[in-house]
């Protein structure tokens, strides 16, 4: 093996003038977490949602489950760029989410109601570190979290909708 693949990654000193990276970089995580998490509960939803709804769920899950994975990347990018260690362990993905399962095979519309349940919950959460990454001094972060939000809320927005009953 040569040299060049020996490389371990390690954290950096990054001084862009964000205060307390710690803290930001472990909202971001957790940000992270729960994106990956909602990611696999809508993907598996899209693969097994049946009935008259079946094509609106369908496409609308894809779109958002594409939408989740290229997040997932900006997000642990952006923890890189804060000199800090993306999450690398499934477990830390799965401790650090507020995102769980259903214990029973949900419904079509039951599906949609758990999927905006977790969107809100995410954006809870992103609203939280909003507010940490104007106060750190980190506009970026506060941006990408400010984006993410009007996803998931939009997301959250649009599973309600088609569930009504």
């Amino acid at each position: 093996m040569t040299d060049a693949l020996k490389v371990i990654p390690e954290e950096n000193s990054v001084q862009s003038g964000v205060r307390n990276v710690e803290g930001v970089a472990e909202g971001l995580a957790d940000i992270l977490a729960d994106t990956y998490r909602l990611l696999f509960k809508t993907h598996a939803y899209h693969w097994n949602v049946e009935g008259p709804l079946f094509y609106s769920v369908h496409n609308l899950t894809e779109e958002q489950y594409e939408n989740m994975f290229k997040a997932a990347d900006e997000i642990a990018e952006r923890i890189r760029a804060l000199g800090k260690m993306a999450p690398m362990k499934i477990s830390d993905i799965v401790e650090n989410s507020v995102i769980t399962d259903m214990d029973e095979l949900p419904s079509a519309g039951k599906m949609c109601e758990d999927l905006a349940e977790n969107h809100e919950k995410i954006a809870h959460r992103l609203h939280a570190l909003v507010e940490l990454a104007g106060e750190r001094n980190d506009p970026v972060t506060e941006d990408l979290a400010t984006e993410r939000s009007a996803f998931h809320e939009k997301a959250a927005w649009m599973l309600k909708a088609i569930a009504k009953q």
